[in-house]
């Protein structure tokens, strides 16, 4: 075997925006021997042209996982062996192995290594890994070369660590990784990030950067002296700790993800995040961390049993007042191996009980029955709060409201250029088709092609 291929599927159809570099692919190129060649066709940036190889390697997500069983097809079709690794198949092994030869469950390290030595002496076995969460992938390493000569946004990607240690009901994180958490030491990741070229931002791709106070300590004090901008995904219970939100501002952090999720109580202890509330009240949380030059990017979701229709206004309303520099307004998705989704199938609620694959389904259409609005309302409720927040007067105004609360001129351009994006992705996303909507290829079909 001498070429192995790396294919990251695009959600619908179209060069995306915002597509950052997959990491995946450089923790594969780390662990793939250097007398394989290698060659990474992402389609969020290029039109996907299959080019001759020995294996293919995904990454599938569940919002990608049709468009990965057409792209599998192509491939196996000319006798070409492919194997699916990612949350997608690692929830649902059996479905992809239909559409594929080799299937990775879990984390690559300590897997892909085995994959790579069987498919050379071809010996390739249909399932490796382990239960995603059970194991310790081991030490974190990346190539970053497979993204040479490539134009992803002006952001460095760097992972931290794995997991999280809530178990929010709707989360895929929480189904993949369950109680299992792993974080590199603060010098190692300060070392990488030095050795990085400098670009406008950097993002730690962390689920959650906040594990414990001490490690989060230690990575702050890690990362001041380098003296770069970062933005990270955090829970809101860092923000009851003026410590800990002094020492991330003077780290260089920018802007911090944090899921709101809902303004109704009710709603948060149906989603397990009731203690969202710990921090106080969250137009306190996010004035604590304006007044540090820190700017919220916060995400919502609606569906939970307490949701009214008046729910989407009310969130983009307090998004609007309290300035947030991005807000994410989503209808509630059940991903298959997540709590939230046995519940609602459990009880009889799923219009789409396999909505990934149905050649119907169209982003952003309500997978579920609700309890207090119709399917409609909430495939259409995010859009109107989308709308609202992303205004050309809102943007202008939360704009203007952040040169005293952000107080840097560099903040001010990210975000507008950060808006803007995003209301070109809400409208190119919309009611799209995940693929190209024919019927999928079973496994029978692709060997009778390939004989």
């Amino acid at each position: 075997m001498r070429h192995i291929t790396f294919v990251r599927p695009n959600l619908g159809t179209g060069p995306s925006a915002d597509a950052m570099a997959p990491l995946v692919f450089a923790i594969l190129r780390a662990r793939t021997p250097d007398d394989i060649a290698t060659t990474l066709i992402d389609e969020r940036i290029e039109p996907f042209a299959p080019v001759a190889t020995d294996l293919v390697a995904m990454t599938v997500e569940t919002f990608t996982a049709r468009r990965a069983y057409e792209i599998a097809a192509i491939y196996r079709a000319r006798g070409i062996p492919v194997v699916m690794g990612g949350h997608h198949p690692s929830m649902c092994p059996d479905e992809a192995l239909q559409h594929a030869d080799c299937v990775v469950t879990g984390d690559a390290e300590g897997v892909w290594e085995d994959v790579v030595a069987d498919a050379r002496a071809g010996r390739l076995q249909r399932r490796y890994g382990h239960r995603p969460g059970t194991a310790d992938p081991g030490p974190i390493r990346f190539d970053r070369s497979i993204f040479a000569g490539r134009r992803y946004g002006p952001i460095t990607l760097v992972q931290v660590g794995r997991g999280c240690r809530f178990a929010c009901d709707f989360c895929s994180i929480h189904a993949f990784y369950g109680t299992h958490r792993q974080q590199r030491p603060p010098d190692e990741v300060a070392a990488e990030i030095a050795a990085l070229p400098r670009t406008p931002l950097i993002f730690f791709v962390d689920d959650n950067l906040f594990w414990r106070r001490d490690r989060f300590l230690a990575l702050m004090a890690a990362l001041k002296p380098l003296k770069r901008r970062w933005s990270c995904q955090i829970t809101i219970d860092v923000a009851r700790d003026d410590e800990l939100l002094d020492a991330m501002a003077a780290a260089g952090c920018a802007m911090v993800l944090i899921g709101f999720e809902s303004l109704d109580r009710a709603n948060l202890k149906q989603m397990r995040k009731n203690w969202n509330g710990v921090s106080g009240d969250y137009a306190d949380v996010i004035a604590r961390l304006t007044r540090r030059g820190i700017m919220i990017y916060g995400t919502f979701v609606f569906g939970y049993d307490a949701d009214r229709p008046d729910a989407f206004d009310a969130a983009a309303a307090f998004a609007r007042s309290t300035g947030m520099a991005i807000a994410n307004f989503n209808p509630l998705t059940p991903m298959p191996g997540t709590g939230l989704y046995a519940r609602l199938a459990a009880e009889g609620r799923l219009l789409r009980p396999d909505w990934w694959i149905d050649p119907a389904y169209r982003y952003g259409d309500a997978i579920f029955a609700p309890r207090a609005m119709t399917a409609a309302e909430l495939r259409d409720g995010p859009m109107r709060a989308r709308a609202a927040f992303y205004a050309l007067g809102s943007i202008l105004a939360r704009a203007a409201g952040g040169i005293l609360g952000w107080r840097r001129p560099g903040s001010i351009a990210m975000m507008l250029a950060a808006n803007f994006v995003s209301r070109r992705e809400i409208r190119r996303k919309q009611a799209r088709a995940l693929s190209s909507g024919e019927p999928l290829p079973t496994l029978i079909e692709v060997k009778d092609a390939a004989t």
